[in-house]
């Protein structure tokens, strides 16, 4: 049987049709039925009392071996599934679907949400899980994400005494050329002297930013914080989420 084709089908959106699937909660039920389904692989063997009713008297016996080599050969499947996984996570974009709006909505709590409880985290079935795992999760956590980041740029800099010194005389190298700038109003008098200012101050702050090993902590707070990023996002599942006004909405209905 063939179907009409439908014009209306084609005017939903991509985003759309996602923020459809994220306010109705099926982006959790695809997730939490991705991650029950655990494909075993079937048994060689069968069972006693079919193999006593079909057995043949003068075939030959097969060797006790086999069925450790099966489940070797299942293990063995399943550990290189979860490599294929976990090796997808290279190929992905974690912030393709991340929008200006995800950063602009309020932070989720850290306890309820953010960390959640010891069932929360589960190994995605496959890398089709994981890459929807990954990138709605940065959409709902961004700001977590953002915030760990500066706490590990903070104790980066606590253990390098000497990147947080020359962190604080940039700082102030430029505070001090924007005061000289607005107190002898170099912009309208003399543009040219301050384009001057400017450009060694720069030279001044690469020198001293280079001196002190910044690149150093930078380098590693961005390391350490998309590694956190990228494993939670990986292995937290898709729970739905704590909306305000919910439980108030679910008793109306309940009492209708």
């Amino acid at each position: 049987m063939a179907f009409a084709s439908n014009p209306l089908s084609l005017s939903v959106t991509e985003p759309a049709f996602e923020a459809w699937l994220r306010e109705t909660g099926y982006l959790e039920i695809l997730d939490d039925r991705a991650a029950s389904a655990d494909p075993s692989p079937p048994s060689s063997f069968p069972s006693p009392s079919s193999s006593s009713s079909t057995a043949v008297p003068d075939a030959p016996l097969r060797p006790r071996t086999s069925a450790p080599a099966a489940g070797r050969g299942g293990l063995a499947a399943r550990a290189f599934s979860s490599m294929r996984t976990l090796a997808s996570l290279f190929t992905l974009n974690p912030f393709a679907k991340l929008t200006p709006e995800d950063l602009s909505v309020g932070t989720p709590s850290w306890t309820l949400e953010f960390i959640g409880a010891a069932g929360s985290y589960s190994w995605p079935a496959g890398s089709a899980q994981a890459r929807m795992r990954v990138q709605e999760n940065v959409r709902r956590y961004a700001r977590n994400y953002a915030l760990l980041s500066v706490i590990v740029f903070a104790c980066t800099l606590y253990k390098m005494p000497v990147s947080l010194l020359g962190l604080i005389a940039c700082l102030v190298l430029w505070e001090f050329v924007r005061f000289c700038g607005d107190k002898w109003q170099l912009e309208e008098r003399c543009p040219g002297l301050r384009q001057a200012f400017v450009h060694i101050a720069q030279l001044a702050t690469a020198v001293v930013l280079y001196m002190c090993n910044l690149q150093l902590a930078i380098a590693y707070t961005v390391g350490v914080s998309y590694a956190v990023l990228i494993f939670h996002a990986f292995l937290r599942k898709l729970t739905p989420r704590r909306i305000p006004g919910a439980n108030q909405h679910g008793r109306f209905l309940q009492r209708r």
